[in-house]
């Protein structure tokens, strides 16, 4: 079953239920996005969101809200499956861990534009990652990002192909990376459209 459909009422067990599956959830999508998280040197992580790890964010905001009706938990699936990855895009987040000490305002100001630097490349094909709007401003950027890349049908298909190679980059002009994914991750990400 297709892991990139929105996710509905129904998905959504509510904190009374949640609670006592919670454990084995949340060790089931650790599980699942280890495959799917890259580091990008020390200040970036990856981590290539679907229908499973979506859910669960939803899930737990409601668990953590204490979010029971109907409406309240209707808002946090709109919110949340705006997030989703579609048949013709990857949806991920992007994270900048940095210590909360003194220096993690200036951290953060040197990533300013971070949000045009972000490449994935798919076998041959460069993929420059579309940014959620309002995330970072002229002197400021949100240690949490929400992304997409953009697919094509070649792009699904390469995606679907064992071996295809898949790397990472960050081309800002403060800080760059590039690195090469296993092919779990491939793997991971393909059996979303299965």
């Amino acid at each position: 079953m297709s892991l990139v459909r929105p996710i509905t009422r129904l998905d959504i067990k509510g904190p009374a239920i949640y609670s006592h599956i919670r454990d084995d959830y949340r060790n089931r999508v650790i599980a699942l996005k280890r495959a799917r998280r890259i580091l990008l040197g020390d200040k970036v992580e990856l981590v290539f969101d679907n229908r499973l790890t979506l859910t669960m964010q939803v899930e737990e905001i409601c668990r953590l809200e204490n979010l029971t009706r109907d409406d309240q938990i209707e808002t946090e699936i709109a919110l949340t499956n705006q997030l989703m990855p579609t048949e013709s895009s990857l949806a991920a987040t992007l994270f900048v861990p940095l210590p909360q000490d003194e220096k993690i305002q200036q951290e953060l100001r040197a990533l300013v534009g971070l949000d045009e630097h972000v490449i994935l490349h798919l076998g041959g094909h460069a993929i420059r990652a579309d940014f959620e709007r309002g995330r970072s401003t002229e002197d400021k950027i949100s240690a949490v990002q929400y992304l997409r890349f953009p697919l094509t049908a070649d792009d699904r298909a390469a995606l679907q192909q064992a071996g295809t190679k898949i790397e990472i980059e960050i081309d800002h002009p403060n800080y760059r990376q590039r690195v090469t994914c296993a092919d779990e991750l491939r793997a991971s990400l393909a059996g979303d459209y299965a």
